[in-house]
């Protein structure tokens, strides 16, 4: 699952951390914006803005359903469920349904428990640091906080010293991920998402 708008990345962290975090990547259709949502036909250029809409895609890449509840409505996620169990039975039409009106209210994710993630990581951060505080709210945003331990290499010394043995320099932020060092905020958050477990 992934959702998508055309704010920024610094927007989405933000939303995420502001909701406890959500357990889904969530994707810019920034620049050039609305391309993706344009695509499928829910940009509203006249508003600079994308209708509020559901896209189920098969694992072949063919939309088997589409649809928008306007810019203030609610998904109904018992219908959304029952249209993946469908496609995933093969009792689903073969064709995208058209636009519906708002129903049903969304489930809450705030209750969901820690994630897990497959290999052994840590996570260094600096303090003041833009790029830091992004993937620390890629941890937040994924319920990765319990699972990835943190060091702040500004105020831990030793730390930083694992860091420049571990990657050979001392450069925040860095995901050590089974042993090889990421430094760059969008390859971390990119590479979580990519090895997070879904949580129950």
């Amino acid at each position: 699952m992934l959702g998508i708008s055309v704010d920024s990345v610094h927007s989405h962290a933000n939303w995420g951390a502001s909701l406890g975090g959500v357990s889904f990547p969530l994707l810019a259709d920034f620049h050039p914006k609305g391309a993706v949502a344009a695509r499928f036909g829910f940009y509203l250029e006249n508003r600079g803005i994308t209708d509020r809409a559901s896209v189920i895609i098969d694992k072949q890449g063919i939309v088997r359903y589409a649809v928008s509840v306007g810019t203030d409505g609610q998904r109904n996620i018992d219908e959304l469920v029952a249209q993946c169990e469908q496609i995933n039975d093969g009792t689903h039409p073969q064709r995208a349904a058209g636009a519906t009106g708002a129903a049903g209210a969304m489930n809450s994710d705030k209750t969901r428990g820690a994630a897990t993630l497959s290999g052994d990581a840590a996570l260094y951060l600096r303090s003041n640091c833009g790029h830091s505080r992004r993937a620390s709210l890629a941890l937040d945003n994924l319920h990765l906080r319990a699972v990835v331990p943190v060091h702040n290499i500004s105020d831990d010394t030793d730390a930083e010293a694992r860091l420049l043995k571990l990657g050979g320099k001392s450069q925040a932020p860095c995901l050590v991920l089974d042993g090889k060092a990421l430094y760059e905020a969008t390859d971390i958050t990119r590479t979580l998402a990519e090895r997070v477990a879904p949580v129950g």
